[in-house]
């Protein structure tokens, strides 16, 4: 089950990276925006990103069922092996009995003890040996069934997080296809609700903020993706984007420079972004970004 599984993962990798491969190769537009991954390569066909979308699914299925056949086999395994050592533990205990008894028998004949004696010495010896294997029995039984919760516990989180994830990705292809900028964070938001602190949606939330003219809210975004990841370009681009847009040039300009030496495509961008409109003639500016002919990309 798992090779088929591994397979066509493979399989889906190898489209996504080709497709990848495909878009990296066609000439970007300059557009008068920050654009994102998805929407400045080639659009992908609905058809495509539904069907990548369910093998991921399949293929996630598939483990978990696979996961789940494994626990099954090892706990009938484990269930087994407690039936036969208590089967053993009771025939042992039943032998070492006829041992005593016959040697009780032959004591007697001698005069060493009474039978009754050796019955009850054998009998409270036998209760003694069942109560300690009963109760180290149930000890094993006890901690096998809190293994087999805390697994079941584990399976259903991991469940619940399949479709956590799914649910994410429905709302990013609606995002990527959504034009109006209100509904991109509202859509955003959802994200955020399942997934608290995603530095992903706070990016693209940010850029959506910059995208209404709401310089200082973009600002505060990107402030916290860069508190849990500092080398986040995306990030960096679009806070350079609001401090260019507050006029605050010298922060705009060293947020740009760490986002492009992080991100080299990104030099592309911030020579057609709008916002950097006031920065385009300081020198500065231009050793960051470049220009145009010294791009291998902008020649082919």
């Amino acid at each position: 089950m798992f090779k088929p599984c591994l397979k066509v993962g493979i399989w889906v990798l190898l489209m996504t990276m080709g497709a990848m491969a495909t878009a990296q190769s066609e000439p970007a537009e300059s557009r008068p925006e920050a654009q994102s991954e998805i929407e400045k390569g080639p659009v992908i066909s609905q058809f495509r990103e539904n069907w990548i979308l369910g093998e991921l699914r399949s293929i996630r299925q598939d483990m978990m069922e696979y996961r789940n056949d494994m626990n099954r086999i090892v706990t009938d395994r484990e269930l087994e092996v407690a039936d036969k050592a208590m089967g053993y533990a009771t025939n042992t205990v039943t032998y070492f009995f006829y041992l005593i008894a016959g040697a009780a028998s032959i004591l007697a004949l001698v005069g060493w003890s009474t039978i009754r004696d050796l019955k009850d010495n054998i009998r409270v010896y036998a209760e003694k040996e069942m109560s300690r294997l009963t109760v180290e029995y149930e000890s094993r039984l006890v901690d096998l069934e809190q293994e087999l919760r805390q697994k079941s516990r584990t399976i259903a989180e991991n469940q619940e997080e399949i479709e956590r994830t799914n649910e994410i990705h429905s709302l990013w292809l609606k995002a990527t296809k959504e034009g109006s900028y209100k509904e991109k964070i509202e859509l955003y938001d959802r994200i955020l609700e399942l997934r608290p602190d995603d530095p992903e949606a706070l990016a693209w939330k940010a850029d959506a903020a910059l995208e209404l003219g709401e310089q200082r809210w973009a600002l505060s975004l990107c402030d916290r993706v860069l508190e849990v990841d500092e080398d986040n370009a995306h990030a960096l681009y679009q806070r350079a984007c609001a401090w260019a847009g507050l006029g605050e040039n010298d922060n705009a300009l060293r947020d740009l420079e760490q986002a492009v030496s992080i991100s080299e495509a990104l030099r592309r961008h911030a020579r057609a972004e709008e916002m950097f409109v006031p920065l385009r003639e300081l020198e500065r500016f231009q050793e960051v970004v470049g220009r145009p002919e010294d791009d291998p990309e902008s020649l082919l």
